[in-house]
């Protein structure tokens, strides 16, 4: 019996868009927020703001759709998209609020967290030494490393 999918010779099984492989026989709007740095809310914009149906299967899109889908998503200030939905506001480095998905997005991470080293802050000092950086609590959680249990005195000879 074959899939509903296959009728249509044009359908793609993998579309790639934001350097993320999508699965075809998926909807297209679930499937953009396994891209990431696309959020629920970022994903919907992008469907809005390009015209294109978000419950439509991502291997039935066109080449061009996929090109305003892709541009959509890397330069949302170009289609009007509130500053708020990006995920890279106040550039530490230019100033200026972007929008950055895939490996950019694990740079600037990766950057950041480098940076706060640097100046030694207490993220930056919690991020070196391994330890939890947002408050956590470590007396039961986070144990790891060389020492795992208590020995008592005199047992371990």
């Amino acid at each position: 019996m074959p899939a509903e999918t296959t009728e249509n010779k044009d359908f793609r099984h993998i579309v790639r868009i934001g350097e993320a492989d999508l699965h075809g026989a998926k909807k297209l709007l679930p499937s953009l927020r396994n891209i990431k740095g696309i959020s629920f809310y970022l994903a919907s914009a992008a469907c809005i703001v390009t015209g294109i149906d978000g419950n439509m299967k991502v291997g039935d899109l066109t080449n061009e759709d996929i090109k305003k889908l892709e541009d959509a998503v890397r330069n949302p200030r170009k289609y009007n998209i509130p500053i708020w939905a990006l995920n890279r506001r106040k550039d530490l480095v230019t100033g200026e609020d972007k929008h950055v998905i895939g490996s950019d997005l694990k740079f600037q991470k990766d950057q950041d967290i480098k940076h706060l080293k640097k100046i030694k802050c207490y993220k930056g000092v919690r991020h070196s030494l391994g330890l939890p950086v947002r408050g956590q609590r470590t007396k039961g959680n986070f144990r790891h490393g060389k020492t795992i249990g208590v020995r008592k005195k005199g047992v371990g000879k």
